[in-house]
């Protein structure tokens, strides 16, 4: 095929096509749906998935060294609780936060020490740590499933805070965005993060850090849960713990692969993530105006996340060395 359609045909891949469906449905829903278009809906849709792509930075950074985290949630409404249950309790927020962050720290350095060093399969490491986050937080740290922010609290002056009429996590979410970008790009702790992805032999044959830069992934993985905690915090001025057993994990790793992170390891970045939030933002906004009940919108989202895994599955097909460590 020649010419400038055989030219565009060639480079169509998954971030190009999903690029191309978000912006077909933005303008879809523009078009067709009112109010969308308005200044506050569509900082309505970027807030909205400020904390989703939050999240899904940290899992990329874990998905593209072949990996998966499945305690992020619990981490993040775990770890938020107990840091305002420590508050509530007269705890100094001097000691209180490093306490949070000592813990957090502290899971994502098991989840990572026993992936790493034990070669433990990754799917099952986090998803027993995140449950037991979950049972031990809420058993004997927390009475009650919601925990609710100081009135005179930092998080609140926060969630309030609205530069040039933009709410602050939108910017934070931006910042982290670049940070990400940087750290993957233009670092070698970051490349090796590829390295260790597209094969880990040879990037420990090549002399690469491998099981250290595991362990650091999760630790930036639970960071970053804690980040998006603290968001979630200061928008709704308290946090529930009953988000562990929403649909949030799933969205998360469907911003990603539907993004175009490849779920067999040293593939994606930043922008796909971007591209990933985008559409699962503006499809969301727009079925919540056409009042699709929330039980056929996790219909949709379940299934365009097992369409993205097939599709990622046949664009990067798992080799034997993956099939055989089991980390996804």
């Amino acid at each position: 095929m020649n010419g400038a359609p055989g030219r565009f045909l060639r480079n169509l891949n998954q971030e190009r096509i999903v690029l191309w469906i978000t912006v077909a449905i933005f303008v879809a829903a523009a078009l067709g749906l009112p109010g969308f278009l308005t200044s506050g809906n569509l900082i309505a849709i970027v807030r909205s998935v400020s904390v989703l792509g939050i999240l899904a930075l940290g899992m990329s950074v874990v998905i593209i060294g072949r990996g998966i985290d499945l305690s992020m949630v619990a981490v993040m409404a775990m770890s938020v609780a107990w840091y305002l249950q420590l508050l509530d309790s007269g705890v100094a927020d001097g000691a209180a936060l490093p306490l949070a962050l000592a813990g957090v720290l502290a899971v994502g350095v098991v989840n990572g020490f026993l992936v790493a060093y034990a070669e433990l399969p990754a799917i099952f490491v986090t998803l027993a740590s995140g449950s037991f986050v979950f049972g031990y937080v809420r058993s004997q740290l927390i009475p009650q499933d919601a925990v609710s922010v100081p009135s005179d609290h930092w998080i609140i002056a926060l969630g309030k805070l609205r530069p040039v009429g933009v709410p602050a996590d939108v910017y934070i979410f931006a910042a982290l965005a670049l940070a990400a970008f940087v750290f993957l790009r233009f670092t070698k702790w970051g490349r090796y993060v590829y390295y260790a992805g597209d094969n880990p032999v040879a990037a420990r044959n090549a002399g690469m850090p491998v099981r250290p830069m595991l362990v650091l992934r999760y630790v930036i993985s639970a960071l970053t849960a804690f980040a998006a905690g603290l968001l979630t915090a200061a928008s709704l001025q308290s946090i529930n713990t009953r988000v562990v057993n929403s649909t949030l994990l799933y969205d998360i790793v469907l911003v990603a692969v539907i993004g175009g992170i490849g779920l067999s390891g040293g593939k994606g970045g930043v922008r796909n993530v971007l591209i990933g939030a985008a559409l699962i933002g503006i499809m969301l906004n727009a079925m919540t105006i056409l009042d699709i009940p929330q039980l056929y919108q996790n219909l949709i989202k379940s299934t365009i996340l097992l369409v993205a895994i097939i599709v990622d599955g046949l664009l990067n097909p798992r080799d034997e060395q993956t099939a055989q460590q089991g980390d996804i």
